[in-house]
């Protein structure tokens, strides 16, 4: 099977492919003038960019792959469609699409937002989904922070350091991911660059 990779602009059309999965088929995608297509495996559709209904944008790091986007695309008719900014490659790595994934999400969210379908532009979780997220996340940074100073008192200075080596760990990781992923709104032509890739 060949490997997904993002084909060259030619005209009013472009392309982007990914794999979600090693074995699975890869996703490919295509702007067309007025429409964007999709195939996947044996499964195919068009839609139109007027009968796209949202579009959410977010980061979503999973295990192997720490810095990845995700366009998650809902129409009036057919399958919510996922574009993701990684790509198995092989058993044990992932390739990153920078780049590619960057310039396909931000010119779909152009023809989206030109055809006058009324498409409501998202970026981020959902909001319950984030502030019960953000509620756990301070509720654990608390506790860790209290652990760091139990160890501290009992002159446990091994402990002490372990666990604020991983309280650092865990304030990037989460941090990171929550100031990316604050729900709103967003226009069309100005993405936030919190989520989308760098390239």
């Amino acid at each position: 099977m060949e490997e997904p990779h993002d084909d060259a602009t030619t005209g009013d059309d472009f392309a982007y492919a990914y794999k979600s999965s090693l074995m699975g088929a890869a996703f490919e995608f295509r702007l067309m003038p007025e429409a964007l297509e999709w195939v996947h495996g044996r499964s195919k559709g068009r839609v139109g960019y007027d009968r796209i209904r949202r579009v959410r944008l977010g980061f979503r790091p999973m295990t192997a792959q720490n810095h990845r986007f995700v366009t998650e695309i809902w129409s009036a008719e057919g399958p919510k469609l996922t574009v993701a900014s990684t790509s198995w490659k092989s058993l044990v790595e992932h390739e990153r699409l920078d780049a590619p994934y960057r310039s396909f999400v931000t010119e779909l969210c152009r023809r989206a937002g030109a055809a006058g379908g009324h498409t409501l532009f998202q970026t981020g979780s959902p909001a319950v989904v984030y502030w019960l997220g953000v509620i756990v996340f301070v509720g654990a940074a608390l506790a860790i922070a209290a652990l760091t100073v139990r160890a501290l008192q009992a002159q446990a200075w091994s402990a002490a350091a372990f666990i604020a080596a991983f309280f650092a760990f865990f304030l990037w990781q989460a941090g990171t991911f929550f100031a990316r992923n604050r729900p709103g709104t967003f226009k069309p032509d100005a993405i936030p660059s919190s989520v989308l890739p760098s390239g």
